[in-house]
């Protein structure tokens, strides 16, 4: 038995046509899905990267596991949180990864025999580098029951896609670098540009158009899509593919200027929170199922638990894997099988990074808490009617008080029967160290002579790049 865990970090699922995408950004994506199952409904249930991947490897959402938190140094997860890598070696799987997340925190490391560290000389990782090192690991590999956890970064910032992928996704004729169109205005001079300014748009150049950004992200997503063909066509070649379960998930999405975000992943909302699932594993997973109800990332742990325990490959001490107390997600077999919808009736939501927030999906309502802005503008609570309102642009809050209050008690139930007498590790993060990402862009204007305060009186791109010494 092989499985390969695959990471496509930034991969928002409504820019994937499987998930109702008019541009032809995924064609090799929808032929996995056809060949297995598609969750239409998945959800990242903490954002971004860090606590995303924790979650997944845990079973456990942050405030289970305490980390809530990305880019945090007050973050720490105890050796004896069970750990998915670890319980697979330990029944006798052969576990790698091709990843680099041990540059943000060790645990990332945990369990693998064989640890391939993707990192380069930049901070974005191409998924040929991946392919690259995956291949000969595979090849080396093919005959033992292994566990391989891959993470390609191609939909993540900066968009730098091959330039001929890009005309199938931006009008022709049109320039992006055209002074009349003033449409990046807004992007150039939000409070996070200092942030933002080198490896989003000085490596693209004077870009005036907004939509060309967005050309730039589906060109990727296109791009990572030629690269898992290419997975593919190598687990086919070496004749494993039809004993490969194979799962594919987003950690989480992007908006692309919605809700004041510019090409970057913050905000409980859709775009950000809605993310891929795919499924395939030939003879054992249905061909072409889609499942409509609610799943989270957690529910990834004891699917493939179950699996294992369900296959008994030869070599495998299926009796050594253990059934992880305190997990929150819950085996994804019912739905693949079509017993089930899905796995939760609503999905709890939360964000610390660029911005301290908590929220719940239902299937009709979002609602969410902020709790630091940070450098956006939002109401303390939102609440959308998402049948009515998909793009989640009208605030009922105010005109709905009593529901918005219903579900912020049903939010703070949740959160006091997590925490079960624990400190907040939000409050904690905030109180102690605050904003992570905000942080950063402190230490960005000290070292351009200018404090926080001082740059939300006037976030001007010129203003800074004069601070910065560019004329």
């Amino acid at each position: 038995m092989k499985i390969i865990l695959v990471s496509l970090d930034t991969l928002r699922a409504s820019r994937l046509s499987g998930y109702g995408y008019g541009k032809p950004t995924s064609p090799h994506l929808d032929t996995i899905a056809g060949q297995g199952v598609l969750f239409e409904r998945a959800y990242a249930a903490d954002i971004p990267t860090e606590v995303a991947h924790t979650g997944i490897f845990t079973g456990k959402v942050g405030l289970t596991t305490g980390v809530v938190s990305h880019g945090s140094e007050l973050t720490h997860l105890p050796k004896s949180v069970p750990w998915l890598p670890t319980m697979l070696r330990t029944a006798g799987f052969v576990t790698g990864a091709v990843d680099n997340l041990y540059q943000l925190k060790e645990w990332f490391a945990r369990g693998y025999r064989y640890y391939i560290n993707s990192v380069g000389g930049n901070r974005w990782i191409d998924g040929k580098t991946v392919n690259a090192l995956a291949f000969p690991w595979l090849e080396q590999h093919k005959d033992d029951s292994f566990f391989l956890f891959l993470h390609y970064w191609d939909a993540h910032t900066p968009y730098l896609p091959p330039p001929e992928l890009v005309p199938p996704f931006y009008e022709a004729g049109r320039d992006p670098f055209d002074p009349a169109n003033g449409s990046m205005e807004r992007a150039y001079n939000h409070l996070a540009y200092p942030f933002f300014k080198h490896h989003h748009y000085d490596l693209i150049g004077e870009v005036t158009d907004s939509d060309y950004y967005d050309a730039l992200y589906d060109a990727e997503i296109r791009y990572l899509d030629d690269r898992l063909k290419e997975l593919d066509r190598h687990l086919e070649s070496l004749g494993i593919a039809d004993d490969t379960l194979l799962v594919l998930f987003g950690d989480h999405g992007e908006s692309l200027t919605e809700h004041d975000i510019y090409w970057d992943h913050c905000g409980l909302y859709e775009p950000t929170v809605h993310v891929p699932i795919l499924m395939r594993w030939p003879g054992r997973i249905p061909e072409g199922r889609r499942v409509p109800g609610f799943v989270q990332q957690v529910d990834l742990l004891p699917t493939l638990l179950e699996a294992v325990r369900r296959e008994r490959p030869p070599g495998i001490d299926a009796a050594r894997l253990p059934d992880p107390e305190g997990i929150d997600g819950k085996s994804l077999w019912p739905a693949i099988e079509g017993k089930a919808g899905g796995t939760h009736e609503l999905v709890y939501l939360s964000e610390c990074a660029w911005q301290a927030a908590r929220g719940i999906r239902t299937d009709r309502y979002k609602f969410i808490r902020t709790y630091d802005s940070g450098p956006f503008i939002r109401p303390e609570r939102e609440l959308y009617d998402l049948l009515a309102d998909p793009h989640e642009t009208v605030n009922l809050a105010a005109r709905q008080p009593e529901l918005a209050n219903r579900f912020e008690r049903l939010l703070d139930e949740w959160v006091a029967a997590k925490l079960a007498g624990r400190r907040d590790p939000m409050t904690r993060q905030l109180e102690e160290a605050g904003l992570p990402f905000r942080r950063r862009i402190e230490q960005i204007l000290a070292s351009a002579g200018t404090t926080w305060d001082e740059w939300r009186l006037d976030p001007r791109r010129e203003r800074f790049d004069k601070l910065v010494g560019k004329h």
